[in-house]
Parts: structure tokens; C-alpha cells; sequence
């Protein structure tokens, strides 16, 4: 097994490692997605008028669920499988940017792949507004050398354009739905309605064609909506959407309560985790209630619930009457990454930093970000931290060992905790100022890598799951863009979780 990140600064992907293979796979003209650039932030507003004018997601998800029912999807909406109690599937979040750290996933997924029944995308499928004819270079393509069903929930960006081509390419090619009444003038909904994104009407005209690149028998897959369960060998898996503002609204919950039942152990995947950057998030449920209430019912028996959104690995192990629920953050797919080094120091829930865990390590990912923002300001010497420096000055602000001891510590200086403050670092929450709070959510927000990163390592990542009757085990591997980590990708984390 090769190194890891907590193994040696090789195993993380720094050095003058030999670059992978994965730009034989990419289309010759790559569509660059930036956050940074006003017309794709324009075509992406959809979520900020749902919060201002109110969030349709609910109605129209509502009559998508309704259109697939009428077309003889079951109204339970549980896809049954015949997985042996032996099997193994692979979740994936947040891929569909179609640039080098989407594709640079590829080769390790393909690798840790082998022998899996299905995989699950959870969040995020297309960036940055869902089209159907981004599906080729985003979905087709990458994976076309996969050869099992793909499953997936939407994200908040497959929501931009109200859902129209997720549901045709998961959905069994879902016609669109019909035009609503005009909203009263001069309401909210009418004053949503004026600045509304909708999908160009001539969007879908090549998705015959990128259908081929995955369409052999074994890999077709057809989900009834948007929100699903797999039953498969001895548990069940709901993938529920929480659409743009990460809610449920209450049809869907009265059917997550109604899956939720029954003495088979589940997961679920979600595209808002509750748990997240020392957070707990429990996504409420309109009418009443929250996601994280049916989790954490014993008469349930969820093992474990995995969220997207977050382009990063965290994993939290919450204790809850007596047994442990394993929370986690899978949504390294492919988008460009989210920091892991503001996260302050873990105490949420009886979680505490002994028992965290996230990829990319915190040192990596300052590391990382002052080499982006030195590029980006032509501040190089200023700015860049080697990885030792920004392990050692982490290390220093969380009052905690580094995770990686490799050699001689770096010693930490006025220059390096002064990146490490202006990088938005976190610290100890009795040294954390309430000011330190939004500087954090600037930094993993606004001001993102995105489609500025074209060299690695890009610390992605994904995982799979082997399931057994006795116990599901859950791993992290990790994607760089480094040949080294594509031959062998390195495992990250890795938890077995009993079921019984």
C-alpha cells in the first residue's frame, strides 16, 4: 500500500512527482468553470432569489416526483437490488467541473473500483448550473470506463436550472414539466420570477450522443426522482435532496420518515452533511423536525450519514445512546477544493481532535492555498509556505501535534503566522474571535481555488464501501494528479462500522 498524506509529504503529492495520466482522458477544449468570473456567478443566482423571494425547490421537486410517478415509477420510490450480502459500491461528490481536478479522479476511482456493484454521486453532479448538455465532458465521458450503474442526488447546482437535466439523464429521460400559472404581480414569486435562470431552450440537443459513452447494459441505471433507497444485500441506502438551501420540505420528509423505519441497517447520503467543519448542521425539515432527529432514532439503525456540498474529506464519529453514528463529508469528486486548515480545533458533539478526521490534512491545505494566493498576487516569496512550514504553524494555532512528523519540524515565524492569519487558520475556540468566523467563511466561499488549480496535488478524493453482514467498511482514498497516487491510490481513512 502506498503512502498517505499522514505517512510523508510524497504520499500527500508534493515534490517533483512525475504527473498522472488523467489528461489523456480530458477532452481537447475544457470549458474552464471560475467563481471569480461575474457571468458564471450571474447564471448561478438562482440560490441567492430563493433565499431573498423564497425557495420554490419544494413545488417543483413535487411535481417531477408526481410526473414520475404518473410515468409508472414506484411511489415507494425503493430501487430493489439483488447484491449478494457481500458487496461493495463507491460514493463520489461534488465532480462535475470537467477540468483537471475532475479528471485527475479518475484513474484511482477506476482502480479501487474494481469489483463494485454501483457507485452513488452525492451533490453537485454538474457545475455551475446543472445543463444537459454539460453531461458529456462532466458525467459521460469521465466515467464512460466504469462499468456499473451510477446513482445520484442532486446538489444545489443541479437545481439552477430547477432540475430539468438531471432528471433526463437519471430520471429515464424525463420530459420537461409544464408551465405553472403566472405568479400574482408585485408578490415575491413574481419578483423571483423576473430574475429567475431558466435553461436555454435549445440546451439537451447533444445528450443522444454523450449517452454513448455509457451504454452498455451494465452500466444503466433508472431512479425514480430525485430522492431515492436502495435496498441492497443487508442494508438500505437513501439518498435524499435537499435542493438549494439545504432543507427538506415535507412531502419528502414524510417519506424519509417512512424509509427510515424497519430493521435494515442504513445509510444515508445527503447533499448538505450535518456534521461539517466542527458544525453540526441537522437540516431541518418543513412542518417540523429535522434529518438528523431520524438518524439519531435507535429504531432506525442508521450506521453512518455521508453529505456532499463541502469539497473536502471530514469524518466525525458522534456517540448517540451508546452506539456511534459515523458523520462524514465526501464531496472531493472533482470541484475545486474546499480548505480543511479553517477549520478550528474539534469539539462538537464529544468529538474531539483525537477522534476527527479530514483530507486534505489542515497543513496541506495552508500549504496549498498560500502557494495559490502567492501566485495569484505575484507575492510568491511572501506568501508560499512550504509544507512543513504550514504543518508546524497549524500545529502551533490548534495546540496539537503534527499529524505528519516527517524530518525536523519547521520552526514557525512572524511570516508564517501572519499567512497563516491572513489564510483564515483556525484556532483554538477560546482564542477564536467572532471576526475569525466570517473571515473563515470568505475563505472557503468567495475566495476558492476553483478552476485556477491546473497543477497537483489537487487533494481529492472519494470512497468505498464493502459491505458485509457483519460490518461496513468505509475508506477514503485519495486523488492528486500525481502518477504515483493513480498506480496506487492511498487510503486516507478508513472505520469499520459494525452493523448489529
Amino acid at each position: 500500500m502506498s503512502d498517505s498524506s499522514r505517512d510523508t509529504a510524497e504520499g500527500a503529492g508534493w515534490g517533483t512527482l512525475e504527473h498522472g495520466e488523467y489528461k489523456h482522458l480530458m477532452p481537447h477544449q475544457v470549458d474552464k468553470v471560475s467563481w471569480l468570473n461575474p457571468k458564471t456567478l450571474w447564471a448561478a443566482r438562482n440560490g441567492v432569489l430563493a433565499s431573498w423571494f423564497g425557495d420554490p425547490t419544494g413545488r417543483t421537486r413535487s411535481r417531477w416526483v408526481a410526473q414520475r410517478t404518473a410515468a409508472g415509477a414506484p411511489a415507494a420510490k425503493v430501487i430493489q437490488r439483488d447484491d449478494p450480502d457481500h458487496f461493495s459500491f463507491m460514493v463520489i461528490g461534488d465532480t462535475g467541473e470537467g477540468d483537471d481536478p475532475q479528471y485527475a479522479v479518475v484513474p484511482g476511482f477506476l482502480k479501487a473500483s474494481q469489483g463494485t456493484k454501483f457507485a452513488v454521486i452525492a451533490s453537485d453532479v454538474i457545475y455551475p448550473v446543472g445543463r444537459t448538455d454539460d453531461y458529456g465532458t462532466k458525467f459521460f465521458r469521465p466515467y464512460q470506463d466504469y462499468q456499473a450503474p451510477i446513482y445520484a442526488i442532486p446538489g444545489n447546482h443541479d437545481w439552477y436550472e430547477d432540475l430539468g437535466g438531471f432528471m433526463r439523464v437519471f430520471c429515464d429521460d424525463a420530459p420537461p414539466l409544464a408551465p405553472q400559472p403566472a405568479p400574482r404581480p408585485l408578490s415575491r414569486a413574481w419578483l423571483r420570477s423576473l430574475l429567475w435562470h431558466r435553461p436555454h431552450p435549445a440546451d439537451g440537443q447533444h445528450l443522444t450522443e454523450a449517452r454513448k459513452l455509457r451504454s452498455s447494459p451494465a452500466q444503466q441505471a433508472v431512479q425514480p426522482g430525485p430522492y431515492w433507497a436502495i435496498d441492497a444485500g443487508p442494508v438500505r441506502i437513501i439518498g435524499i435532496d435537499t435542493g438549494l438551501l439545504g432543507t427538506i420540505d415535507a412531502e419528502q420528509g414524510a417519506w424519509l420518515r417512512e424509509v427510515s423505519k424497519g430493521p435494515l441497517p442504513k445509510i444515508l447520503v445527503t447533499g448538505s452533511p450535518l456534521y461539517v467543519d466542527g458544525e453540526h448542521h441537522p437540516c431541518p425539515i418543513e412542518g417540523g423536525g429535522t434529518v438528523d432527529d431520524l438518524v439519531r432514532d435507535p429504531d432506525h439503525r442508521y450506521l453512518a450519514a455521508i453529505g456532499g456540498d463541502i469539497h473536502n474529506y471530514q469524518r466525525y464519529p458522534v456517540q448517540v445512546d451508546g452506539r456511534t453514528i459515523q458523520y462524514v463529508v465526501s464531496g472531493g469528486g472533482g470541484a475545486f477544493m474546499h480548505a480543511t486548515h479553517t477549520i478550528p480545533r474539534v469539539s462538537v458533539a464529544n468529538v474531539t481532535e483525537q477522534e476527527f478526521r479530514c483530507y486534505p490534512l489542515r497543513g496541506d491545505s495552508l500549504a496549498f492555498y498560500s502557494r495559490l494566493y502567492g501566485h495569484r498576487l505575484r507575492l510568491r516569496r511572501l506568501f508560499t509556505l512550504t509544507e512543513a512550514e504550514a504543518t508546524a504553524v497549524v500545529a502551533e494555532r490548534l495546540g496539537i501535534p503534527p499529524t505528519r512528523t516527517q524530518g525536523p519540524a519547521a520552526r514557525v515565524t512572524r511570516r508564517t503566522r501572519l499567512i497563516a492569519n491572513l489564510l483564515g487558520a483556525g484556532g483554538r475556540p477560546e482564542r477564536t474571535s467572532r471576526f475569525r468566523l466570517p473571515v473563515r467563511k470568505i475563505y472557503t466561499q468567495l475566495f476558492s481555488p476553483s478552476s485556477a488549480t491546473y497543477s497537483p496535488p489537487f487533494f481529492k478524493c472519494f470512497l468505498r464501501l464493502d459491505v458485509t453482514p457483519e460490518s461496513v467498511r468505509l475508506r477514503c482514498f485519495a486523488a492528486t494528479g500525481n502518477r504515483a497516487q493513480e498506480l496506487d491510490p492511498p487510503v486516507e481513512d478508513e472505520v469499520v462500522i459494525p452493523l448489529t
